[in-house]
């Protein structure tokens, strides 16, 4: 694979991305076992992993079949491949609806089945995914400057009108705010010093709009900008905003007030995940699962999984709360070291 390609690999096994299976394995070193990118075995570090074409390519490497994925079923292989390749036909078809009986023209597969296939391993239906990727490519075009009558187009949409019905529970705002990515928003933020490392926090006149954790004041800085690319942002100064330091106490037993009021925006699925992980009591956890019943989409963990890792808010929104089903971590945006630690103070507060 080339450096890009291992890059796409290495997220997809990130994020446990079922589209990918089927085009690729990895490889553990220390276990000398091989998955499936979608394996819900506990991720390994990036360093441990090597990547391969085929299931073959990775025997002759001297490694083994992971028996809980199953990489080699011959039977999962088909209908993983059909899910992937479904997936890929949606993203390259945005225009217009495409009906199950055309995906399973394309796969081979049977509506019946790969419609069942393709939520258990993303979490949402054909249609639905359709609709994210579409609304993915409107997003991505209205933050590239487009107007919002060519940037609805090229997503596939057919008219404006319908896309502004659906915007505040979809993109979390109007096409026209979000093609500005921020503009018109005053936002301060501050980055101070925390248990966990550095911390940064964001927030307009409504609440604290981005909280980030790192080790380098630079590298947060940067990615934040990156998401109000144009806000009007500032830094505040010396003094410690009064949420700030709530959020950095709270990390020593004190309990974040919930007076804080938080000003993070995302689609309306988003919203009943966060809304569902703030009910989550300190010293508790749930699964992904757990939380998928919790707000009504029993079948939907993986979504529920990415609203996790795109929390725009950590600390206040406590998504490291959420773990596994067999118990284990899972993973944490900030990195599982800096969530053992947090449920570890939790537990102990």
């Amino acid at each position: 694979m080339s450096p890009g390609e291992t890059a796409a690999a290495w997220r997809a096994v990130e994020k446990r991305d079922a589209a990918y299976d089927g085009r690729f394995v990895y490889a553990v070193r220390s276990t000398r076992v091989f998955c499936r990118p979608s394996c819900p075995s506990r991720r390994p570090t990036r360093s441990r992993v090597e990547f391969f074409s085929s299931t073959a390519e990775a025997e002759r490497a001297g490694y083994r079949a992971c028996k809980r994925c199953k990489p080699t079923s011959a039977a999962a292989s088909r209908i993983d491949r059909a899910v992937a390749r479904a997936a890929e036909y949606l993203a390259g078809h945005p225009e217009g609806p495409v009906t199950l009986a055309a995906l399973s023209r394309e796969t081979g597969v049977s509506a019946f089945h790969l419609q069942r296939a393709f939520k258990r391993a993303l979490g949402v239906s054909p249609r639905e995914y359709h609709d994210a990727e579409r609304r993915r490519r409107l997003t991505a075009r209205l933050r590239q400057g487009d107007t919002v009558s060519r940037a609805t187009y090229e997503a596939g949409f057919g008219s404006s009108s319908r896309v502004y019905e659906r915007a505040p529970a979809r993109l979390g705002m109007t096409p026209a705010a979000l093609r500005k990515s921020g503009a018109g928003e005053k936002i301060q933020f501050t980055i101070v010093d925390s248990p966990l490392g550095r911390l940064l926090v964001a927030w307009t006149e409504r609440g604290v709009c981005a909280v980030a954790i790192g080790s380098d004041d630079r590298a947060l800085e940067r990615e934040f900008r990156a998401g109000f690319a144009n806000a009007s942002i500032m830094p505040a100064g010396p003094a410690i905003n009064d949420w700030a330091a709530a959020i950095v106490h709270s990390l020593d037993g004190e309990r974040v007030s919930p007076a804080i009021p938080v000003d993070a925006k995302g689609t309306a699925f988003q919203t009943r995940v966060w809304s569902a992980l703030q009910q989550i009591p300190r010293g508790t956890t749930l699964s992904y699962s757990e939380v998928a019943k919790r707000i009504g989409r029993p079948s939907a963990v993986r979504a529920v999984a990415r609203a996790c890792a795109t929390n725009p808010v950590a600390l206040l929104i406590p998504c490291h709360r959420v773990v596994r089903e067999d118990g284990s971590l899972g993973g944490y945006r900030w990195g599982l070291d800096r969530k053992k630690a947090l449920l570890a103070r939790e537990s102990s507060g």
